[in-house]
């Protein structure tokens, strides 16, 4: 069986999102793929107990409580590696990564972004969107390289930017068209190399 670690940060929805299409679409069946672990660099994340709900494995690994950044991603890979994945994906979790554990899942290491790359990259995409006059917003499903929101593009979708939105109405429709897409790659991804 091929693990698949998902790592996040807060309440989880696009977590949750993959958990119900890889059971709906029978990744065990067709894949020989599975999620096997949920792991949080937040103890309060909501999406911990969605995972436990659903029997996965789940952990934490606070970053506060590292002094540096290659202290917490050395502790953070070890909890990975605890499960042998065959692919990582990061569903809203809110670290830069270094390159030594960029490098250490290199291939196997997946991101969703709430814009279409290279469009960008970074923090308040939808406000940027916004207010650079853009008709269209969007998201990207990228392959994590050590340049931040870079990386193979897997996938992408267009949403409209209405003339009343604000961040958060656009931000919102962006997330319905996520917790679309990201299952759809992650599948596409576990078709292409099985």
């Amino acid at each position: 069986m091929r693990n698949i670690v998902i790592l996040i940060s807060g309440g989880g929805s696009n977590m949750a999102a993959i958990v119900r299409a890889a059971e709906r679409e029978q990744w065990a069946r067709h894949f020989d793929a599975r999620v096997a672990a949920v792991i949080s660099n937040k103890a309060d994340a909501g999406g911990l107990a969605l995972a436990q709900a659903q029997g996965i494995a789940t952990a934490v690994v606070a970053h506060q409580d590292y002094p540096s950044r290659e202290a917490f991603d050395a502790t953070l890979a070890d909890a990975i590696d605890a499960h042998a994945p065959a692919l990582v994906v990061l569903a809203g979790f809110m670290r830069i990564l270094t390159p030594g554990f960029v490098a250490r899942y290199e291939g196997r290491l997946l991101n969703i972004h709430p814009s279409l790359l290279p469009a960008f990259p970074g923090l308040h995409t939808h406000r940027r969107a916004i207010e650079a006059g853009c008709k269209v917003a969007g998201l990207t499903v990228h392959q994590v390289t050590v340049d931040l929101d870079h990386g193979p593009i897997l996938a992408q979708a267009v949403v409209p930017i209405l003339s009343d939105d604000t961040p958060e109405t656009l931000a919102a429709r962006v997330l319905a068209q996520e917790h679309r897409v990201y299952p759809q790659a992650i599948a596409s991804w576990l078709s292409e190399t099985n």
